[in-house]
């Protein structure tokens, strides 16, 4: 088996089958590949579409699981694959028709751990077709994760790349369990461990842009709970930047990367504080955490990688302690007042 696709589903019945037809669409034989739907206790059809699908395709398989969150959902797929490759996909996403062949073949061909691609963000209009499948693509760069993190930025979600099974299984590395942020933790643990990676050009997934997504869920208990678990983003990256290897000849430029990245999980939490009923009394504890690592003030943040007008100006205040319980009480009575 080439490649096991591993969809972790909570309340999607509206969006589950154009994402499974797609997957339906790719010219390879069902013996080649696997569909892994894990149900995550949904409270719509998303159960009753998925055993549908099992039950007239014998290649897509269904796990039924208590709700655990969806790093815990991811892992229960992952522990049943048996592909050659795996490759996680939210059940909203989509992938363009006839592509995932040709990213086996350049994966397979070349050895190679980690495979990345083009992904195009997408609303309501369909985009079933590739861009530039059965075009020339781009000769590929085969270089080990930490010289692939020095020189590209990275998207932190999981939907854009290919794993080998056999490299990941001997990482021992899982998603966290509980917390967000665990595809952007899980993304960046197996690149700075990839041996052999590559990325192409050719255009694959479909992100779909939805109001109702988990991270734009706006509940009170959810978006504190992002925030928090930003900040828990951030003090594990703290221990992921000590394993880059300081002999190694990219390993500053990785390292600067990992720190913007660590950074912008503060910058992030600090916009959320904005908007969230956290007591700003809670805030110096958290920069004093994170003074403690490195990821504040945010003065690895603004780059390459985080540039613009409206991130400079906010790193202006959220650099100055005194600034930022002010601004957040102005902004915060605004923000109600137009709501």
């Amino acid at each position: 088996m080439k490649l096991s696709i591993i969809i972790p589903c909570y309340n999607m019945e509206l969006y589950l089958p154009e994402c499974v037809d797609s997957l339906l669409k790719q010219s390879l034989l069902p013996e080649e590949y696997e569909i892994i739907i894990v149900n995550d206790e949904s409270k719509d059809k998303t159960l009753e579409i998925a055993m549908d699908y099992a039950k007239r395709n014998d290649h897509i398989k269904v796990i039924d699981k208590k709700n655990a969150g969806v790093g815990a959902a991811r892992n229960s797929g992952y522990d049943m694959a048996q592909g050659e490759y795996i490759y996680f996909l939210d059940p909203d996403d989509y992938v363009a028709e006839n592509t995932l062949p040709v990213l086996l073949k350049l994966a397979s061909d070349h050895s190679l751990d980690i495979l990345t691609f083009r992904t195009k963000s997408v609303v309501e209009k369909k985009y079933p077709v590739s861009e530039n499948l059965g075009s020339k693509l781009n000769d590929l760069t085969i270089e080990d994760g930490i010289s692939y993190l020095a020189h590209r930025k990275h998207q932190n979600e999981i939907w854009w790349y290919l794993i080998k099974r056999e490299f990941i299984k001997n990482t021992g590395i899982r998603f966290i369990e509980g917390k967000w942020m665990e595809d952007a933790i899980l993304t960046a643990e197996l690149f700075c461990q990839a041996k052999r990676m590559a990325h192409t050009n050719l255009d694959v997934h479909r992100y779909r842009i939805l109001p109702t997504s988990a991270m734009r869920n706006k509940s009170p208990e959810h978006y504190n709970k992002v925030i928090y678990d930003n900040a828990n983003a951030a003090h594990v990256f703290d221990k992921l930047i000590a394993t880059v290897p300081k002999e190694h000849e990219n390993a500053q430029a990785c390292i600067k990367r990992l720190k913007t990245r660590q950074q912008s999980f503060v910058f992030f939490l600090m916009v959320r504080l904005m908007k969230s009923d956290i007591s700003v009394s809670e805030i110096p504890a958290m920069l004093s955490d994170f003074e403690k690592i490195d990821a504040y003030p945010l003065k690895k943040f603004i780059g390459e990688d985080y540039h613009g007008i409206g991130y400079s100006c906010l790193v202006f205040v959220f650099n100055r302690k005194p600034l930022i319980n002010p601004f957040i009480k102005m902004f915060r009575s605004f923000y109600t007042i137009t709501q």
